[in-house]
């Protein structure tokens, strides 16, 4: 690969990174001004599809289409977990918890990956991921009780850490879903009919829960809508997808560490949001403990 091209590509990924730390941003705005903000989170997920159909409409000249009963409960599968499951967890967390925070405790997900993986027998546990996952734990216990790594065995964190935790369950089972779905599908066509699934989903939630009013929302939900479905889902995930093309999947993966703290600092910037330093602590024990835990040695 010549250096503009790799220059370009480590360019995009970086930006890919800062686009999802800024989904939580996005995403506690509309939080906090909307009490039923489903809808918000069915139309991200319409207009991220509509995207990604064009994309592989102009990409290769056509849509694939999912074959057969396991392709399709496969799409579901992710629709269900990572799209709606995922989304009622996101958006209702963060009517409770700053973004900055909840952010450090979702960097947790590639080290519950990793143990979920170790528990069904499809990887090893060695001493350096044991001891990088412990590592991460300790410091995402830190961060889900604002400083005290025991006030979960206390049971005083409320429901918005509660949320913000299955937002890492379900997105795990997304990730071993999706490792599926990899082998029907290409990744663009995967996450375009998760999206759709989940949109879907979300939509009917929406309904159930009433109180849509789109004209009331504000310029802020409207922008933060558009920023998470294109920003945020289509060309995040687009740019993602090329540098694990380009450079690999391992490699790509370590970029993700980037997220919580770009999710920090606009965080502090755009919302004024202030984490103490016990909690920035925890959120350093949970990166340094992912990293030990994903880090693949040669």
């Amino acid at each position: 690969m010549s250096p503009a091209p790799r220059s370009l590509t480590y360019a995009k990924l970086v930006s890919a990174m800062f686009m999802w730390g800024g989904t939580w941003i996005a995403g506690r705005i509309v939080a906090r001004e909307l009490s039923a903000p489903l809808a918000v989170a069915a139309i991200r997920f319409l207009i991220a599809a509509l995207v990604l159909a064009a994309v592989a409409r102009l990409g290769s000249g056509r849509i694939p289409l999912p074959q057969g009963k396991r392709a399709w409960g496969t799409i579901w599968g992710l629709g269900f977990f990572g799209i709606f499951l995922y989304g009622l967890c996101f958006f209702f967390g963060l009517q409770h918890l700053p973004a900055g925070r909840a952010a450090l405790v979702v960097a947790l997900n590639p080290v519950v990956v990793v143990l979920t993986a170790w528990l069904l027998g499809q990887e090893a546990m060695t001493p350096r991921k044991a001891l990088g996952s412990a590592v991460a734990l300790a410091g995402c216990l830190t961060v889900l009780g604002n400083g005290d790594p025991l006030a979960l065995l206390r049971g005083t964190i409320g429901i918005g850490e509660w949320l913000i935790v299955g937002c890492v369950l379900t997105w795990t089972a997304y990730t071993f879903i999706g490792r599926r779905a990899t082998e029907l599908l290409s990744p663009l066509a995967t996450t375009l009919y998760a999206s759709l699934a989940g949109a879907l989903l979300l939509g009917l939630a929406a309904l159930v829960q009433g109180d849509i009013d789109p004209l009331a929302w504000s310029w802020r939900v409207w922008a933060s809508m558009l920023f998470l479905a294109l920003f945020g889902t289509a060309i995040a995930y687009t740019w993602f997808t090329e540098a694990v093309h380009r450079l690999g999947a391992g490699h790509a993966s370590v970029f993700i560490n980037l997220v919580p703290v770009f999710a920090v600092l606009q965080s502090a910037l755009l919302l004024d949001e202030r984490l103490g330093l016990p909690v920035l602590f925890g959120g350093m024990l949970v990166i340094g403990g992912v990293w030990m835990t994903t880090r693949r040695t040669t």
